[in-house]
């Protein structure tokens, strides 16, 4: 499962780099044809693969839902607190993202953890403060092992699931995912390379133009 989703993914990624221009970043995912009719005439239009509705309990036990994400674009991924390999790496570089757009009401990032049964709200508000985080911009998410792991893999195109050879138990990679405000995937970056998350912030500045104009 880890390896066709990686496979498939890094397909994607290559396809975004050849196709990217400078004002308009790829849409990424599955997609099929359409008929709809425009002013009377049958045209064919895309389909785009988006994210489907979800909610979840963040680390202050709040529920929120795609609904909180409307109208905004978002960085998200997948990860347990006490993960001792990639994740302190992803979100030590994730933080400089989430630095650079503090405050921007446009911006959001999302989190979740695949720890089901240890990561609980009151377990994410530790990792959050921790972080030296405030607010809900930065929402860490938690929810029922199914929703997680589908969402995962079948939404986000990222490898998450339980494994018990794992000496945690549990494997995931470390995929930032850059969503729009159509919940279509636009760019997947290594949360643990520097150069990838500085083109994650690059590609940001892209879409909020595309999205938003000069709009502050």
């Amino acid at each position: 499962m880890k390896k066709v989703l990686f496979i498939a993914l890094l397909g994607l990624i290559l396809k975004s780099c050849t196709n990217k221009s400078e004002d308009k970043l790829p849409i990424l995912g599955e997609r099929e044809p359409i008929e709809k009719t425009v002013d009377g005439k049958v045209v064919i239009d895309t389909l785009y693969q988006s994210i489907p509705a979800f909610s979840y309990f963040n680390q202050d036990s709040i529920l929120v839902s795609d609904k909180d994400f409307y109208n905004k674009i978002y960085v998200t991924d997948f990860f347990f607190t006490s993960c001792n390999t990639i994740c302190p790496i992803m979100h030590r570089n994730m933080l400089n993202v989430y630095n650079k757009y503090k405050g921007d009401s446009k911006v959001k990032f999302l989190s979740h953890t695949i720890d089901i049964k240890y990561d609980l709200p009151s377990k994410l508000k530790k990792y959050a403060t921790k972080l030296g985080l405030e607010g809900n911009q930065w929402e860490f998410v938690h929810g029922s092992r199914d929703s997680i792991f589908n969402i995962a893999a079948k939404s986000y195109l990222v490898a998450a699931y339980e494994d018990n050879t794992d000496p945690q138990g549990l494997v995931h990679q470390g995929w930032f995912i850059l969503v729009d405000t159509k919940k279509r995937i636009r760019g997947a970056y290594d949360g643990t390379k520097e150069d990838q998350v500085k083109q994650l912030m690059l590609d940001m500045d892209i879409l909020l133009k595309e999205e938003f104009g000069n709009a502050k």
